[in-house]
């Protein structure tokens, strides 16, 4: 008897050692990033680091994990942004108080550290914040490539600090603009955290918004799509050697948004994103134009009314009142989570008969509600950090 007990406590202790050298074990798990490296996370994340424009926090805040952030990349998402302009008759228009969504919602975002600016990631800074994981997303502004040199240097001296590095790739690092990379991107951040199935429904919920307008598009034929023009208006001061402004070529994602989502033309059908003339523009004459943020914001009365913009009132999106604008959204190199907002605004633009039941200003309230789980009146705020009340107004 007395060896049988023997027997069976020696098993005891076996086990109890095995699963404690199996707790060792999980500590970590392995995580695979967008280049396809398998990186070991902490099992427990408590303090992460962002090198992002904000898909990466805006994911985190959605998942609910956002008070784990204890650095930011850039002071991009912490700033207020404000536009003044006057009409020709003297009237001014002031829009203030713009700022990026994630930090309205979360407002200690304003008050993080900052780890990068102009001059590279501060590692010195970076360390001292003690992250047991960062995050960085290259595509956006601050990491324009994969190639970039200044790029890979962040990436394994952050590396070398014994920090793991999670990689997410944007969609400019792909030969072909395709948002669906996006989800993958949302998809790794909650793999990230544990919450697979809360990323999986996020993502879902921005396809689905995109894949309406798909939907009601794709069979418009050829001959009756309309000309659209994504255009970079300019502020007086940036107006220099004759130039009004930028346009969106074929090899843009905005020209994906158009021509491959809403199913329309894009009106300049050549590469890049060239500065014209008030001339070139008027020759290119398209039946909508959408206006991006760009240096600062634009609203379509910018283009209707704006002393230095008269010159182009020949235009036939001008004369029809067919301007509309995107959402502001601070640096914005590569898309985020306003890009279903972009594909309606383009498909109001190019369609206004086959997208009459939409009221946008509705259908954004609804959109903010559905996304970041917030009410009516939240959703109005949201509405307006992102200089979206023209819709209204309109």
């Amino acid at each position: 008897m007395e060896y049988l007990m023997l027997r069976r406590w020696l098993f005891a202790v076996a086990c109890l050692c095995l699963v404690l050298n199996l707790g060792c074990a999980d500590e970590y798990r392995t995580i695979v990033d967008s280049r396809g490296v398998a990186v070991r996370v902490p099992m427990e994340i408590e303090r992460v680091v962002t090198l992002s424009d904000g898909l990466i926090e805006t994911t985190m805040l959605l998942l609910g994990e956002d008070e784990k952030i204890v650095g930011l990349g850039w002071s991009s998402m912490q700033k207020y942004w404000n536009f003044t302009y006057e009409t020709v008759s003297g009237e001014t228009y002031e829009y203030r108080g713009g700022i990026h969504l994630v930090t309205y919602l979360s407002p200690r975002i304003r008050d993080l550290p900052v780890v990068a600016e102009s001059g590279g990631v501060n590692y010195e800074t970076l360390a001292s914040l003690d992250p047991n994981l960062v995050i960085l997303r290259v595509g956006d502004c601050g990491l324009p490539s994969m190639e970039d040199e200044g790029v890979q240097k962040t990436i394994s001296t952050i590396e070398g600090l014994a920090i793991p590095v999670i990689v997410l790739k944007a969609h400019p690092c792909f030969d072909e603009p395709d948002l669906s990379t996006i989800s993958d991107e949302i998809q790794i951040i909650g793999d990230i955290f544990g919450k697979e199935e809360r990323a999986g429904e996020i993502a879902d919920y921005l396809e689905s918004q995109t894949q309406l307008v798909f939907e009601r598009t794709k069979d418009i034929p050829e001959a009756e799509r309309p000309n659209v023009l994504v255009f970079c208006a300019l502020p007086p001061s940036q107006q220099t050697g004759g130039g009004v402004g930028m346009v969106r070529g074929t090899d843009t994602i905005e020209s994906y948004l158009i021509e491959e989502i809403v199913h329309a033309k894009n009106a300049y059908t050549g590469t890049g994103s060239p500065v014209v003339s008030a001339e070139h523009l008027l020759a290119i004459d398209p039946d909508a134009i959408v206006l991006p943020p760009w240096y600062t914001y634009h609203p379509p009365e910018e283009l209707y009314s704006a002393p230095y913009y008269q010159n182009i009132g020949e235009l036939s999106a001008v004369k029809n009142h067919r301007v509309f604008s995107l959402p502001r959204a601070g640096s914005n190199c590569a898309r985020r989570y306003e890009y279903p907002i972009e594909v309606m605004v383009i498909a109001k633009a190019a369609y206004p008969e086959r997208f009459e039941d939409i009221d946008l200003a509705e259908w954004l309230l609804e959109f903010y509600g559905d996304l970041y789980g917030v009410d009516r009146a939240t959703a109005e705020e949201l509405r307006s950090a992102q200089y979206m009340d023209w819709c209204v107004e309109g």
